[in-house]
């Protein structure tokens, strides 16, 4: 016994000197933090900043330690602000060990007053799940590094991609009003005190206090405020409706929602979301980097009209003690701007550029829009007037004014209503242009749907709907109407009302001209509801049509609804040119001769005796014109004359053999 206690002992005693002797012996030590970060290129400024920081590495040698290191492009891209170098290096730790893992919804930072680090998993289709510090994305692949201090006490390191901005009093607050963890009343209380730059929270806080909605920024949980401005108070009128419910409606509970981990367009329900008034929120996330929120009054009352309120987070993502706090740039909910005023209010706002044509082009648009008591504009976005095709557009003064006309409508177009009218047919309505209607489509998916609007052959998106304004609505569209950017070809590929003319066209390769930039086409494109009509009046011709036999004859019907020339032809111009006579068009089968008409502001085209009416005239591409009209250009003689050709092969076929048989007896 004494002999194995003795030789247990040597062991011991020769490990530990062959440790000393040579280090490498022992098992391979994992490197601290600080050595981690010391030989990591890429977190060198962190490791700085560390070195400067006693108390940071007191923890470290001593304690347990979950490290969030700011790579060190996060820290160029930081803004410096009055944070002191020991407040910001606490603000990255925390003093118990977590893996991502075994991370819950926040920890507490080793910062003065303990202010929390807010966690958010995010898991986007397709992708592995995405861990969030406050608005800062872990990276995952370079996280999860354990190690263990000398006391044997375990440590964490992450990386993540932003550096992590504390509240912080400013340099010129009296020491007694220091504060490193308020909440959200706090900081609204002793806003002046805390860095937040150039603005001023006043008059909302006036309004809380009126109202006695204090409790609601002092209450302890999980939660999202969004505070306006004192430069969104304006007009006058303004501040006195911020009342209790406006207050309710600025507070999203249950939530910290910092902006990049947040999904744009999902809806969070604020607290003035019950029975009697319904109000969600969203974030809109700019292609310029601009953050909008949005309220949605969904179910309004007297004082709170339906519709949507957009503003720009001018300050956003600052963490608080119950949750996250984002400055807006004007109050949510309440609806006093006209459409012309919404478009006025901010010089770079979401709908800037439009303003700016609308200005640039002069006239009466402007002023139109302000007489008007009930309109819906189609406005497009920043986005859409980037575009390489509109650079011409801008410099025909009268062709623009045609656009702009087409982006508007003389009534109030709530997307519900659209929703609602599109049900059981394809719901169109008149613009500000004669004779120019705008259609509607309704995409379904799996739990919203997308509205698509078009206007002179241009599909846009509806990428905001229903923001609201005294005298009307205002949609916002990514793409501007009526200045076409697709071929002929490329339009009857996407539009879903001429799916079966496009699917005949397959046929024989007809489809591949009509991409020809070189030609200019005039196409009168049945819509599938026509080919419907004619399969219950010609059900056999109906039939052989899309039967592979009868390729030639589906070519040359569609030949004949397609005309070639130097120009292409609208509507209006097809009607004066058959005033007196019939008009002869030069097709690729042959001639096509028609009369058009216009009845009940609708065009209808004379062909052969039948009335055929054009349901969608003036449908523009870069290379011609579409007119959807409502009937096929047939007869049934065009199918079952020539049908008996089609069974020439055939009989022919049968001739060879008999008498190849009978030679051979």
């Amino acid at each position: 016994m004494l002999r194995r206690d003795a030789l247990s002992w040597l062991c011991v005693w020769l490990w530990l000197w062959l440790t000393a002797a040579w280090p490498g012996a022992a098992a391979a030590r994992a490197p601290s933090i600080a050595e981690r970060l010391r030989d990591d290129p890429d977190l060198s400024q962190l490791y700085a900043l560390l070195e400067r920081t006693p108390a940071a590495n007191s923890t470290l040698a001593y304690r347990q330690a979950t490290v969030f290191a700011p790579t060190n492009q996060a820290f160029q891209n930081f803004e410096r602000r009055e944070i002191r170098e020991d407040a910001l290096m606490l603000y990255h730790m925390t003093n118990t060990a977590h893996t991502l893992e075994q991370l819950g919804g926040s920890v507490l930072s080793e910062l003065d007053g303990s202010p929390p680090l807010w966690v958010t998993r995010r898991r986007r289709p397709g992708a592995s799940e995405e861990v969030y510090i406050n608005n800062a994305l872990v990276l995952a692949a370079r996280s999860n590094f354990v190690t263990q201090n000398a006391a044997g006490k375990q440590h964490v390191l992450h990386v993540v991609d932003e550096v992590l901005t504390p509240v912080t009093t400013s340099a010129t607050a009296p020491a007694q009003l220091q504060l490193y963890n308020p909440d959200a009343f706090q900081f609204l209380n002793q806003s002046e005190n805390f860095d937040i730059g150039k603005h001023r929270v006043r008059s909302f806080r006036q309004r809380v206090y009126f109202n006695k909605k204090e409790s609601v920024f002092e209450a302890l949980g999980k939660f999202t405020f969004f505070v306006p401005v004192d430069e969104g108070f304006k007009p006058p009128p303004r501040p006195e409706k911020i009342d209790q419910k406006v207050i309710d409606g600025h507070v999203v509970p249950g939530h910290v929602l910092f902006t990049r981990p947040t999904p744009a367009g999902q809806a969070f329900d604020t607290l003035a979301f019950g029975d009697m008034l319904r109000v969600s929120v969203s974030l809109a996330k700019e292609s310029d980097g601009k953050i909008y929120v949005k309220s949605d009054t969904i179910l309004g009352d007297k004082s709170h009209g339906n519709g949507v309120v957009m503003a720009e987070i001018v300050h956003p993502n600052i963490p608080v003690k119950n949750g996250v706090v984002h400055l807006i740039h004007r109050p949510l909910m309440v609806v006093d701007n006209t459409v012309k005023q919404f478009l006025e209010e901010k010089e770079d706002g979401p709908l800037y550029k439009f303003y700016e044509v609308i200005m640039d082009l002069g006239g009466d648009f402007m002023q139109r829009i302000t007489n008007m008591k009930e309109l819906t504009l189609f406005a497009p976005s920043n986005a859409a007037w980037t575009d390489a095709y509109i650079n011409k557009l801008l410099q025909d003064k009268p062709r623009l004014r045609e656009i702009l006309d087409l982006h508007l409508v003389e009534e109030r177009l709530p997307v519900e209503e659209i929703v609602k009218n599109n049900k059981n047919q394809l719901f169109q309505v008149p613009t500000a242009i004669e004779h120019k209607n705008l259609y509607f489509n309704v995409i379904p998916g799996d739990h919203n749907y997308t509205l698509t609007v078009e206007g002179g052959g241009v599909n846009a998106t509806v990428i905001q709907p229903n923001i609201a304004a005294t005298n009307g609505i205002v949609h916002i569209i990514d793409r501007v109407l009526g200045v076409p950017y697709t071929t002929v070809k490329e339009k009857l590929a996407t539009d879903p009302m001429l799916n079966q003319t496009f699917h005949l066209g397959e046929t024989d390769h007809f489809n591949e001209q009509l991409g020809d930039k070189s030609k200019r086409f005039t196409y009168f494109v049945p819509r599938d509801l026509a080919w419907k009509k004619l399969e219950i009046r010609f059900p056999s011709t109906h039939k052989k049509l899309f039967m592979k036999d009868y390729n030639y004859h589906v070519r040359q019907i569609l030949e004949r609804h397609l005309v070639v020339s130097d120009q292409a032809f609208t509507m209006a111009n097809l009607k004066l040119r058959s005033q007196n006579n019939t008009e002869v068009l030069p097709t690729i089968r042959d001639h096509l001769r028609i009369k058009v008409k216009e009845l009940e502001k609708r065009y209808v085209i004379e062909w052969e005796g039948e009335k055929v009416t054009v349901f969608r005239p003036d449908v523009e591409c870069t290379n011609g014109i579409i007119h959807v009209i409502d009937s096929v250009l047939l007869k049934e003689r065009d199918v079952s004359v020539t049908g008996s050709n089609a069974a020439a092969p055939l009989l022919l076929s049968h001739l060879v053999m008999l008498v190849t048989a009978w030679l051979l007896l």
